[in-house]
């Protein structure tokens, strides 16, 4: 890839995450200044031995006086990787305990009440959550949004061998999932499918209920099948030919529609992929309707070593089948936060597949977050990924780990329901042990990302 087309990657990733981890440590330092809390430190990225940046430079104090009495040193740290607020009287990431040796102050962590502690804590993961949905809302009101329906699929779906087993059938058009109505076609159909209990479709002009699997379909097996578990059922007319593949040498050319394959008809292209399966020879029989004059020609096509004629089908979506919505002001706000909160569940909903050994083998760092972002400045992308971005750090610093926002969580439920804190050391451990598990999972994210990325 292009030197350049990476640099944009890099940047997009780079403000996504500076934007975030700010806003993220920004409600820790929020809810902490409003309760009267101290906040030692506010860092942009972590700063182990060296900072890039700190207020409590002296250049940056002989300018700015202020700060030298101010309470917080505001920086900005060298390894891009998050951020953090380091609050009085907490044993936080830094593992400072020197402080809980002496007698608590009034404006420090551990001497707030629980509900005081609590908003602290989790202020950060609600900012995230609010952000995602402020910005899916501005996304909503600035852009609108475009859908596919159903019902402009002229040919509904196509579906694959497992799918068949189940009940559907190549034409079928999914209308309700579990009673609610479709909206439109989209990627997030194969996971409303996984979850389903029963699917409605439209066979025929019928509607036909077909009963899904009790224990449900795994979203991470329907994702990498091939062929698809669920497409858009595409007429078989020619795109494309490779040049001197055995398509283009038999005649084949694009806009030509192929009719049967070995006399077994073929007017979508999973007819054509379920007659190919069938074929045992090195050659097939083509009946194909010509693009110019719709003439039917009979040709002989013969197969190469991966059993491949050379042929590219035409793109079944078109601009003219999605339906655009603009959405005033006042329409924006609750579109954006359905939009977001669509987005919250589903993902809790798929965190069960990461401790599956698919989910695992998908975890990706930054690398993998890196390449989601398109290799052109996209405003409408950007904003929408660093909003769905932005749910994945608010349920991720939510999970029950030590170290992170949830694990501080538990310690509060904990000594609300005991009546008592847990002690230091038990703390300090918890500390390490959430650090640790921190560390194994950010080199197995590393790790899969050089496997798919590099060897």
């Amino acid at each position: 890839m292009d030197i350049s087309l990476i640099a944009i990657k890099a940047l997009q990733l780079i403000c996504c995450f500076s934007l975030l981890v700010l806003l993220h440590e920004g409600g820790h330092f929020f809810f902490a200044k409003l309760f009267g809390v101290k906040v030692e430190k506010f860092y942009m990225f972590f700063n182990p031995k060296f900072h890039l940046f700190s207020t409590r430079d002296k250049w940056f104090t002989r300018l700015f006086p202020y700060f030298k009495d101010n309470e917080t040193e505001y920086g900005i740290g060298w390894i891009p990787l998050g951020g953090y607020v380091k609050i009085a009287g907490m044993v936080d990431e830094s593992m400072d305990t020197e402080q809980l040796k002496q007698p608590a102050r009034p404006d420090e962590f551990r001497s707030q009440s629980i509900p005081k502690r609590f908003m602290i804590m989790v202020g950060g993961v609600l900012v995230n959550v609010i952000t995602a949905f402020v910005i899916y809302s501005i996304v909503m009101f600035t852009w609108g949004k475009d859908i596919l329906p159903m019902r402009n699929l002229p040919n509904g779906l196509a579906f694959n061998a497992q799918a068949e087993q189940l009940g559907f059938r190549d034409g079928d058009t999914p209308i309700r999932v579990d009673g609610k109505d479709i909206e439109s076609y989209s990627p997030a159909l194969l996971r409303d499918f996984s979850n389903a209990k029963e699917v409605t479709v439209l066979r025929q002009g019928q509607e036909v209920d077909i009963k899904m699997p009790e224990d449900g379909l795994n979203l991470l097996e329907l994702t990498e099948m091939n062929p698809a578990f669920i497409d858009i059922n595409a007429l078989s007319v020619v795109d494309s030919v490779i040049p001197e593949m055995p398509a283009a040498l038999a005649g084949i050319a694009k806009g030509d529609h192929v009719l049967s394959l070995n006399g077994v008809a073929t007017p979508t292209t999973a007819d054509f992929f379920s007659a190919m399966e069938k074929v045992t020879g090195d050659e097939v029989t083509l009946v194909v309707s010509r693009a110019e004059g719709g003439a039917q020609d009979t040709l002989s096509v013969g197969l190469n070593a991966n059993r491949k004629m050379g042929l590219y089908w035409k793109n079944p979506i078109t601009a003219e089948m999605f339906d655009h919505i603009d959405y005033g002001f006042f329409q924006s706000i609750p579109a954006g936060i359905a939009s977001g909160w669509n987005k919250l569940t589903s993902y809790v909903s798929d965190l069960k597949y990461l401790f599956s050994k698919k989910g695992a083998q998908s975890v990706g760092s930054f690398i993998t977050i890196g390449s989601i972002f398109p290799s052109t400045w996209d405003w409408q992308m950007f904003w929408n990924l660093t909003a769905f971005i932005s749910i994945i750090l608010a349920v991720m610093n939510i999970l029950p780990i030590p170290g992170l926002d949830g694990g501080h969580v538990m310690l509060l439920l904990y000594e609300a329901v005991t009546g008592h804190e847990p002690g230091e050391k038990v703390m300090v451990w918890l500390e390490y042990i959430g650090m640790g598990l921190l560390i194994a999972l950010m080199v197995l994210a590393l790790g899969n990302d050089l496997l798919r990325f590099v060897f």
